[in-house]
């Protein structure tokens, strides 16, 4: 998507939600859309037709009770330009005061009026590979569901940012060439334009090859993560209030770790300056492959490192087949440096954190139940199987 497009001032209908009369107090919810790093992919493409939210998370389809938000003109969005910080304006609403758990992003099954012929709605396109059609089965119909706990305060406007993860939402089907939708989104609030920002630099050579920065709360969960700019500069950014581990992964290098990065509402958290950027060290060893399946293949699967005395980081998600339930990972044999955040530190130093060295577990998850594996990839690591009933 052109970088115009990010700026376009984007119109929006105001639906009054059912029920919001006789009197009832209201506020405004105001929405945008950011995204985290794709994996392997130059553009990700999705056409947004509305928001709908809901203040029973057991409403279906055509209940009463749904307020919605609707752009005027579809909007084509390449999620891939929504990184670092960069947040795409959906509109707003003013509708009951109150909490809102059910959320649902729809997109549309044309492109919008006046594109190019040939446009596809939603596509995809592989690095090194052709654009190709993405399926969304449920995104056209029913919209993407999102389960959330959202407060709406009585006249006041509450600012809530959609968190499409690109890098965890696509997989392919076999060898047929398909891209299907398995959308991993959050809803985050933001409290202030000022603070929810974590703010740092890395070596102005992982801007390219897949490079990811991250910041991790307890158990290796990603709250917000984004490629490194051209210059080395991340931005993550909203960043709910909190302590959290900052992790900076690229192919080729070793993971490296920042403890304790404080996040507030009210202030910008710099974790260093671009003349001491990041530097993860280049790995001497191979990576290991580390192979599996997981039924149903709807599952997710990801790689968890514990380092001593803490914490659990993620170290890699792995693209799990929608027809096979195929899993692969590449991850780092050497272990992983860390050192702990000092507001306004001259200079960084990393030590290894050699009790987690090669050491990983497996973890799948599917309908909130988990299955894990503890692995040791100092050596070769057998195929592993998940299967939950």
């Amino acid at each position: 998507m052109q970088s115009h497009h990010l700026a376009l001032a984007i119109t929006f209908a105001t639906l009054t939600a059912c029920g919001g009369g006789g009197g009832t107090e209201t506020g405004t919810m105001r929405l945008s859309l950011t995204d985290a790093p794709a994996c392997g992919y130059d553009n990700v493409f999705v056409t947004v037709e509305k928001v709908r939210v809901h203040q029973s998370s057991a409403a279906g389809d055509s209940d009463s009770g749904w307020s919605e938000v609707v752009l005027a003109t579809p909007q084509r969005i390449d999620l891939l330009t929504l990184t670092n910080g960069t947040l795409l304006p959906l509109g707003q609403i003013e509708l009951p005061a109150g909490t809102y758990t059910q959320m649902r992003l729809v997109l549309g099954n044309k492109p919008p009026p006046g594109s190019p012929q040939g446009t596809l709605a939603n596509s995809i396109k592989p690095t090194g590979g052709a654009e190709t059609v993405l399926t969304t089965p449920s995104g056209q119909q029913s919209g993407l569901k999102m389960n959330v706990n959202i407060t709406v305060p009585a006249g006041q406007v509450a600012d809530f940012a959609i968190d499409f993860d690109a890098c965890k939402s696509f997989v392919t089907s076999g060898n047929s060439g398909q891209y299907l939708l398995k959308p991993v989104l959050s809803v985050i609030p933001i409290l202030s334009a000022a603070g929810q920002r974590i703010v740092g630099f890395v070596d102005a050579s992982l801007s390219t090859g897949g490079a990811s920065v991250s910041a991790q709360s307890a158990g290796g969960t990603p709250v917000r993560a984004t490629p490194p700019d051209a210059t080395g500069r991340f931005t993550l950014y909203p960043v709910p209030t909190g302590n959290y581990t900052l992790v900076v992964t690229a192919p080729g290098r070793v993971t490296t770790v920042m403890t304790g990065v404080p996040v507030t509402a009210e202030t910008t958290t710099t974790v260093n300056a671009a003349s001491t950027p990041i530097a993860p060290p280049a790995t001497l060893l191979a990576p290991r492959a580390v192979t599996g399946t997981v039924a149903p293949a709807t599952a997710t699967v990801r790689a968890l490192q514990a380092l001593a005395s803490g914490p659990t980081i993620e170290t890699a998600a792995a693209a799990v087949d929608s027809a096979s339930g195929a899993f692969t990972f590449s991850l780092p044999i050497e272990a992983p440096v860390r050192t702990a955040y000092v507001a306004g530190a001259p200079t960084l130093t990393f030590a290894p954190d050699t009790l987690a060295l090669g050491l990983y577990t497996i973890e799948a998850t599917s309908a909130g139940a988990i299955q894990s594996a503890a692995i040791d990839t100092n050596a070769a690591v057998a195929p592993l199987t998940f299967t939950f009933p």
